[in-house]
């Protein structure tokens, strides 16, 4: 059986509160070896801490992401600001792997974007001094996202690989962009719909060793359960289509993100 990872979930989300052990199970006889849960909110790293501690298994080993994400931006304060700081001191015990999942986002603007920004460099700048990467997301603020590393990076304050940018759907130029900066990128369900078209040439153009699959479960079910909560075991069907898309066997694909994954997170 191959050994599958799943880079980016929501376990913590309450629709896995009645079931989570059968949802973890299932990943498990999935092929799933390694699961990451991230993080959105406050409440949801403390969350992430505790399901990566109590539900580690040598079998299926969980880990996590501590981090705010732009739609919470307004929350931010220096208290939960040196909290995360306390928590990534301690990552090995609290299984903390990268920072996230940080950003900007333009979509929904639930928080000010000059508020989204100034949050955004403050967990840059906390990402670099703990030597920790980085899990980005951005939606609809590519042009602002781009301005921000850029500047993290001509002030040498961008590590040499950052992180990923969790469920890319951008240009190929902006990949190529992400690219030079070290970034990885990450894949889910939605590369299985009919209607994808710019993630599959992505894919197609992108190096093997900077592709990461993953869920964003709950949300984003692929194909053939669209329309259905996600869940990990599904992170098969984003693998089995990004091996199409490389023209490689899904045994190949899996053995490559899983290496991709451990190197990023140094698990």
């Amino acid at each position: 059986m191959m050994h599958l990872i799943d880079t980016h979930t929501h376990l913590n989300d309450e629709r896995y509160a009645a079931d989570l052990d059968q949802v973890l199970l299932r990943a498990k006889d999935a092929g799933l070896t390694r699961i990451i849960l991230a993080s959105a909110a406050f409440g949801d790293c403390v969350d992430s801490i505790r399901i990566a501690k109590e539900k580690n298994t040598p079998e299926l080993e969980l880990w996590c992401t501590v981090g705010i994400h732009p739609h919470e931006a307004s929350h931010y304060s220096d208290g939960i600001h040196e909290q995360l700081r306390k928590w990534l001191v301690d990552r090995s015990v609290n299984r903390i792997v990268a920072l996230g999942e940080i950003g900007l986002d333009y979509f929904y603007d639930h928080s000010p974007r000059e508020e989204q920004k100034d949050v955004f460099r403050r967990q840059l700048d906390l990402a670099f001094e703990m030597d920790i990467p980085i899990v980005l997301h951005e939606r609809d603020a590519t042009q602002d996202t781009l301005l921000i590393l850029e500047e993290f990076h001509a002030k040498g304050r961008l590590r040499p690989v950052p992180g990923v940018c969790h469920c890319f759907s951008g240009s190929e130029e902006v990949a190529e962009k992400l690219f030079a900066y070290g970034f990885y990128l990450g894949f889910d369900g939605p590369i299985t719909f009919k209607n994808s078209r710019r993630a599959p040439e992505v894919i197609r153009m992108a190096p093997l060793n900077r592709l990461l699959i993953e869920t964003d479960c709950p949300y984003l079910t692929p194909i053939p359960f669209r329309g259905q909560r996600n869940e990990p075991a599904y992170v098969k069907y984003v693998l089995e289509k990004m091996a199409e898309l490389k023209g490689i066997l899904p045994e190949e694909m899996a053995a490559i993100t899983m290496n991709n994954a451990c190197q990023l997170f140094g698990i």
